[in-house]
């Protein structure tokens, strides 16, 4: 026996995870009315669906800005899309918009992901672990382990995506990028960012 699934559930689970209508219902019923079983299901669907659009061209989009309260940090960022179709949606422009609060808030991101850091900081950071006494007595396979996974952390760190989102700190940026390539229907990218403090690198002179 299938089982009634409220249209204010449906709704509720289709903001939580950006999911068509009927694919929310589908997953309600498949879950017996459970919530969390549902999201999870569509955010694997979601991802998945979302892989299969990664390697899209990405030509259109949008530049958008955010100022925090107080005037002293402000954001420009681009998101690219496929089509100026989803340019103008709104769920897009919101994106947009929560990603530019994202990289506010976050101040020690400098870069979108790990792919887009210098091999100049990657060294660094190889350098700065490989020099520290905690390991210096630990056996060579052992050691190489610990610095390839506290390097792992600390580049995830400068990097937008792997973030956990300032509005729901259950997923991470990566996640909320590709919940709207479902959503959507298209690739979605963050091409570059830019963050402005107020004062910085102005001589006291």
């Amino acid at each position: 026996m299938t089982i009634q699934i409220s249209p204010h559930v449906v709704k509720e689970l289709r903001i939580k995870t950006g999911a068509g209508m009927m694919d929310c219902k589908k997953a309600l019923q498949a879950a017996d009315g459970n919530m969390e079983v549902a999201v999870e299901t569509l955010r694997k669907k979601g991802l998945a669906s979302a892989d299969k659009k990664s390697t899209r061209s990405v030509t259109e989009g949008i530049i958008d800005s955010y100022i925090h309260i107080g005037s002293r940090i402000g954001v420009l960022i681009e998101l690219n899309c496929e089509t100026d179709f989803v340019a103008r949606r709104i769920e897009f422009q919101k994106l947009t918009k929560d990603l530019a609060m994202q990289v506010a808030a976050c101040q020690n991101v400098f870069y979108i992901s790990v792919k887009h850091i210098p091999q100049s900081i990657i060294d660094r950071e190889i350098r700065i672990e490989s020099e520290k006494e905690d390991i210096m007595n630990k056996p060579s396979e052992i050691k190489d382990q610990i610095i390839k996974a506290r390097i792992d952390k600390s580049l995830k760190k400068m990097c937008l995506i792997y973030q956990p989102f300032i509005k729901d700190p259950n997923i991470i940026i990566e996640e909320l990028i590709k919940q709207h390539i479902a959503l959507l229907g298209e690739n979605i990218k963050v091409r570059r960012f830019q963050r402005f403090l107020l004062g910085e690198k102005i001589d006291s002179n």
